[in-house]
């Protein structure tokens, strides 16, 4: 793994959703010249497809071995990123690029802003029972491990931790943690589990309306930053490194 923070992991992407209060109108000559202009400069994100829900993708060819690329409109949301991009750097010049040239060809402005989200995630494939093995990995020593471990467990359901904490005193810029289990009840009585990966999710987040408005640039490094300092410190070190290990342990 090229990425520092996706060396523990099978799979690291990064993910940016802005969302809006309008929708876009997503007219064919508008959608064709924005992701025109991100093609001059980005010529591997040349698949161009529209899914069964309307929204709208351009993204590198499947076929690329690292580094795939996508950009998705949807009418309220515009989302972008990258699976295992070689470096965080290459991420974000591929980010100011969309996010300098997106209020141009779309049309839309820091009143129509909600919130904005970067989104670090690690994929660890697990052939097994992945609640079970984040309960013993996150929640042995843990007060609620009573629960988990007690004498009434048969099974262990669902040991996927949700946290969230604002980084501002106005609440406006938060930060989010969680682990996502694929595990369902079926492949638990039946003792059969297919090959999924346990995801691992951190978020930074920006509302809009409070205080000064800032360019979309300056919002998303900041959310850049954020992320990398969280998931340097936390993340990687608390969440991602002990279920690799226990992951490793199980083989």
């Amino acid at each position: 793994m090229s990425s520092r923070l996706g060396a523990t992991c099978d799979e690291f992407y990064v993910t940016t959703r802005l969302f809006l209060k309008l929708d876009m109108a997503l007219e064919r000559e508008t959608v064709l010249h924005f992701f025109d202009r991100v093609r001059k400069e980005f010529p591997d994100l040349s698949r161009f497809r529209r899914r069964e829900d309307g929204s709208l993708i351009l993204e590198t060819d499947r076929g690329a071995s690292s580094g795939r690329r996508w950009l998705r409109l949807d009418p309220a949301s515009l989302r972008f990123g990258a699976y295992d991009p070689p470096d965080l750097e290459a991420m974000r010049r591929f980010a100011e690029l969309i996010l300098e040239q997106a209020p141009y060809h779309l049309t839309f402005n820091d009143l129509d802003f909600e919130h904005m989200d970067v989104i670090y995630g690690f994929d660890l494939d697990y052939h097994g029972n992945h609640d079970q093995l984040l309960a013993e990995t996150l929640w042995r020593d843990h007060p609620l491990g009573a629960l988990l471990f007690g004498q009434r467990a048969a099974h262990v359901l669902d040991a996927q931790p949700y946290l969230g904490i604002a980084l501002s005193p106005e609440c406006d810029l938060q930060a989010y943690v969680e682990i996502k289990s694929r595990t369902n009840t079926f492949e638990i009585r039946a003792r059969e589990f297919e090959p999924q990966p346990i995801s691992i999710y951190l978020t930074t987040r920006q509302y809009w309306g409070v205080g000064a408005q800032e360019p979309l640039v300056t919002v998303q490094n900041r959310l850049y930053d954020l992320a990398d300092e969280l998931a340097a410190d936390f993340v990687v070190p608390n969440m991602v490194n002990p279920v690799a290990a226990a992951i490793a342990g199980q083989a």
